[in-house]
Parts: structure tokens; C-alpha cells; sequence
């Protein structure tokens, strides 16, 4: 079969959009179940209800260093999310949950073109400042109003050789909800508990943070060195 093939900004990429080097610092957070399903109701998906009353949000700040989109930041808020016509709950229903993205503010054009038009991702434009010493942190604006802050403090290094997983995440834009199947391999893990400190501006995005009862206490969070990725056609799910 022939692989799809998409024009973006005159440029064709060739699917599946390979990652060959990127960096993650991710930070999970337990919150309130309906507070999170208010946020995605319109996908019509459900949030997994790891516990009675509660979901998992992932806050996760990517730097994409070599890759078919090209260099960049992203920032994303997902919600974890069970698979369409599941109810699964309970601890264990979050092997099978996937990432339902809220929100994917990027700094580069031609990425915020190709994740809207292939993959319906909720992508806008933002700017990042990022500060990269003793403790990684970055602060992220849109249309120059603060959205978050973070700041992460070294984990340690998790002894695992280059794990592949496969995953899929979520997402809704013009009353279609996408599911977008990718391959991951990691590298260079480092985790602790706790171990972010998070601030919130004034931007309407960061109010729906709030709304979640952010800023609080991360339950895990990580950083990696080294992640690769490939993502395939998205399909249509509702």
C-alpha cells in the first residue's frame, strides 16, 4: 500500500512524521474527574477515573530537536482518557487510556499547520522563554499574556534500557474527534515525586488550568534526554 502523503506550506511529508531527537520534561497531576470532563466533553470521550473522583492530567513541554516538522517547542495539556466505548476504571485502566490533548501551543508556523490539518491537534501560537541551568524551567506566553510557568527539579536517572511503547492520543477540533496512533522510545529517563514548582497567569488557557485546581503537587514528575517518535494518519473516531 502507498503511503499517505500530505502538503504542508508546499513542503509534502510522507506518512508516518518521524521524531528523531527530541527532549520531554512531563509533570502528572491528579485532579478532579468531573472538573476534567468538562474540559473534553465536546470529544465525547470519557475521562478514566483512576480512583473514585479523580483523572490524570499530563503537563508536558517537548523540544523537538530533529524531526520532519522541524525544530521546536511544544507545550501540552493532556487528559487521560479511556479508548471510545470504554468505562474502564480503576488503576489499571490507565494502561489502556490514552491522552486526550487540550490544548498545543507551538512556536513554529509550519508544525502548527501540519498537527492542525493531519492530525485536528489543537495547536496555536505561543512563545517560550526557556531556562536551562540548575533547574530547568520555562515560562509560556500567547499573544504576549502569560499562560504557565514551571520549573523542575532533577530527578533520578531510571535504569531501563531504550523502551518502545506505542500509544495513541485524542483529539477534537471542528466537531470531529481524531484518534492519532505513535510509536515512542525513550532514553535517558529521570523521575522523582513531587518536584515541580508551577505558576499561572492571566490567559484564558491558564484559567482552565485552575479550573483543574492547578497550580498544586505533581504526583511524578520526569525529564528525558532522548525521545523518538513516529505518528501515522489520524482516524476518525466521532
Amino acid at each position: 500500500m502507498r503511503a499517505s502523503q500530505h502538503t504542508i506550506a508546499g513542503t509534502v511529508l510522507t506518512m508516518p512524521v518521524k521524531i528523531r531527537k527530541a527532549t520531554q520534561h512531563m509533570a502528572m497531576f491528579s485532579v478532579a474527574a468531573d472538573a476534567a470532563q468538562r474540559l473534553i466533553d465536546d470529544s465525547g470521550l470519557k475521562v478514566c477515573r483512576y480512583l473514585p473522583g479523580r483523572a490524570v492530567v499530563i503537563l508536558m513541554l517537548m523540544h523537538y530537536v530533529d524531526g520532519d516538522l522541524g525544530q521546536y517547542y511544544e507545550f501540552g495539556t493532556n487528559v487521560m482518557v479511556n479508548p471510545p466505548g470504554s468505562n474502564a476504571s480503576g488503576p489499571r485502566a490507565l494502561q489502556s487510556a490514552g491522552a486526550f490533548i487540550h490544548h498545543l501551543p507551538v512556536d513554529q508556523a509550519f508544525t502548527l499547520e501540519a498537527g492542525t490539518t493531519i492530525w485536528g491537534y489543537p495547536k496555536v501560537m505561543a512563545d517560550f522563554t526557556i531556562r536551562d541551568g540548575r533547574q530547568f524551567g520555562f515560562d509560556l506566553s500567547i499573544d504576549g499574556e502569560l499562560v504557565a510557568g514551571m520549573e523542575f527539579r532533577p530527578g533520578l536517572p531510571v535504569p531501563l534500557t531504550p523502551r518502545e511503547q506505542v500509544q495513541r492520543t485524542y483529539s477534537h477540533r471542528d466537531g470531529v474527534t481524531r484518534e492519532t496512533p505513535f510509536e515512542m522510545s525513550t532514553a535517558g529517563v529521570r523521575n522523582r515525586l513531587g518536584g515541580v514548582r508551577m505558576w499561572l497567569g492571566d490567559h484564558p488557557y491558564a484559567k482552565e488550568l485552575a479550573s483543574l485546581g492547578l497550580p498544586k503537587r505533581a504526583m511524578l514528575s520526569s525529564s528525558v534526554e532522548h525521545v523518538q517518535m513516529s505518528f501515522g494518519d489520524a482516524v476518525i473516531v466521532g
